[in-house]
């Protein structure tokens, strides 16, 4: 996360290495920086909030008391869904601290869908936002943040008084069940990746090995907490490190621009749809200075970055150009970038201003990461080299040397929840087969560039299942058949950069129907909307409106239709 203060990495891998479970690793590091501040929230241009290790400490303790007067302890099961703020932190801890599991939940789903979800991990309690908690059809015995005083809750405020030393920690072997963790998407089979303390630690020493924090380290979290990434880089790891997380509740980008010069932010993570949008916001400026400026800017680009070429130089960097890292906080030393296909020429823009992009590749049953790129120098070619531990190799690969990604290691998954079959084949042999296709260059270093899987991931990390939104456009009048596909599925590249979604259509007159596709496109949540409508003549594969052979069809696409005979959608 950073360059390796002196000695840092000498105090915190042993903490990571001797400790058993994730509860056991939090408690240590509340303690032993306990003087430091861990939290800070911001509400608009408003700090909410401040804790210290020792706040968090006492916090952790209480609630984890009043999780053992309501039952919870040893292998009960406790979701969280709620926004980014300290209380998801803190009964994280504490549900750690009881030995109990966690199971974060996705705050941007359908209540119906989160719904769904607790009702398959059989949570006995919820801890979750007002808002949230108001949309839920039935859920489980809660405790409501952020409900108003005299709402007919139990809040997590207002729980009854008791001791603040809290009951002693349970202890938990690496062994033991940590989290029940859903892969992101809004359909399909519930895929609960059970994930043990084991798991996470062998991930957080593989990380802080490349990356350490240091107190003095901020780290913004921006990700959902519920989001593998932010969970283990937002949270974990920074407190294991004895770094503050700041949190903000309004994430429009003239705050996110504020809180990061307040708080003098050094570290991130993002999505890809959210840094393409920091470079827009980057370009924009500059081609709005006079041309005389802008020349002198170009050149000063130019030379920060052949003096950065080899390594990140942060003081340099940061005096050369700096208006441009003022507009991030003056502060910020690396962002880490992942949960999607990167574009290279993003993360080299970002390089040659002396903002280096950590791109990775990963996956919520191996724990997170799998793959991820180093800064010296900065690359945004790959998805990175394996970290410690873990394994990667192509099965089966072509001519190309491209195949399935298999990963094996200690981050695994134990397997899907309540899914033995669909466990069995995902893991085979010891080998987690991703359903990603790649290759792996002379470095050691992975190249996507498709998936196996019907799965679309888009640019904000989501996964998007091709029936849910081939389904918005089914019963259209004057459609014969339709599907949706990635774009990377019906032409395969050597790069997933610019992925988007086709809507296939087979019709008298695709012409006709573009404007009521549009109009239902329109009505999709953006990262479901499709790009354009590829007319196609004959049948497709498969029996008629029941189960079409998708890779059939994908590929006679593949070989008879080029990508330019995609009619653009507005708004897709």
């Amino acid at each position: 996360m950073t360059v390796d203060p002196a000695g840092l990495r000498e105090r915190v891998a042993p903490t990571v290495a001797h400790c058993a479970s994730l509860g056991e690793a939090l408690d240590d590091a509340l303690v032993q920086h306990k003087s430091l501040t861990a939290l800070i929230e911001a509400d608009r241009k408003r700090e909410a909030s401040r804790w210290s290790y020792l706040d968090v400490a006492r916090a952790v303790r209480q609630v984890a008391r009043r999780l053992e007067a309501q039952g919870i302890g040893p292998d009960r099961r406790v979701a969280v869904l709620m926004g980014n703020q300290p209380r998801w932190l803190v009964t994280a801890a504490a549900v750690f601290r009881r030995g109990a599991v966690l199971v974060p939940l996705d705050p941007k789903l359908e209540p119906a869908e989160q719904q769904a979800l607790l009702a398959h991990c059989q949570a006995d309690l919820l801890v979750v936002d007002h808002a949230l908690w108001r949309k839920l059809p039935d859920p489980p015995p809660c405790w409501v943040v952020d409900a108003p005083p005299d709402a007919d809750v139990v809040r997590w405020d207002d729980l009854p008084d008791l001791p603040e030393d809290g009951p002693p920690a349970v202890p938990r072997t690496r062994d033991d069940l940590a989290c029940i963790v859903y892969s992101s998407g809004t359909g399909g089979r519930a895929k609960g990746c059970q994930l043990s303390h084991g798991a996470y630690l062998a991930q957080l020493d593989a990380l802080l090995k490349r990356f350490p924090m240091a107190p003095g380290d901020r780290y913004f979290s921006v990700l959902p907490t519920n989001h593998a990434i932010d969970f283990m880089v937002g949270f974990v790891g920074p407190f294991v490190c004895g770094a503050t997380v700041v949190h903000q509740r309004t994430l429009r980008p003239e705050l996110l621009r504020f809180t990061m010069q307040r708080y003098r932010v050094t570290h991130m993570a993002v999505v890809p749809m959210l840094l393409a949008a920091f470079d827009r916001a980057v370009q924009e400026r500059l081609d709005g200075l006079p041309s005389w400026q802008r020349g002198v800017a170009d050149a000063l680009v130019g030379l920060n970055a052949r003096l950065t070429e080899r390594r990140p130089r942060h003081a340099l960097s940061s005096r050369l150009l700096a208006p441009i890292h003022a507009a991030f906080g003056g502060h910020l030393r690396l962002v880490f970038c992942g949960g999607a296909a990167t574009d290279r020429a993003l993360v080299e823009r970002f390089a040659a201003l002396g903002l280096p992009v950590v791109v990775g590749y990963g996956l919520t049953e191996a724990c997170t990461v799998v793959t991820v790129n180093g800064t010296q120098p900065v690359r945004g070619d790959s998805v990175g080299a394996p970290v410690d531990g873990v394994t990667v190799r192509i099965d089966r690969p072509d001519a190309d040397g491209v195949g399935e990604v298999l990963v094996a290691g200690p981050t695994l998954m134990r397997g899907y929840l309540d899914d033995p079959e669909l466990t069995a084949e995902t893991i085979r042999d010891g080998w987690l087969h991703t359903g990603d296709l790649g290759w792996v260059d002379a470095s050691g270093h992975l190249h996507l560039v498709g998936r196996s899987k019907d799965v679309i991931v888009t640019a904000g990390g989501k996964n998007v299942y091709p029936e849910d939104v081939a389904f918005a456009f089914r019963e259209l009048d004057g459609a014969e058949e339709l599907e949706v596909f990635a774009a990377h599925t019906l032409w395969p590249a050597r790069s997933l950069e610019g992925e988007a979604l086709v809507l296939v259509v087979r019709a008298d007159d695709v012409g006709d129907l573009l404007p009521r596709i549009a109009a239902r496109n329109r009505g999709l949540a953006g990262y479901k909307r499709v790009s354009g409508v590829l007319p196609w003549s004959a049948a497709f594969p498969g029996p008629r409106r029941f189960k079409v052979k998708r890779r059939e069809l994908a590929a006679a696409i593949g070989q008879s239709a080029g990508r330019e005979a995609v009619l653009p959608l507005g708004g897709g």
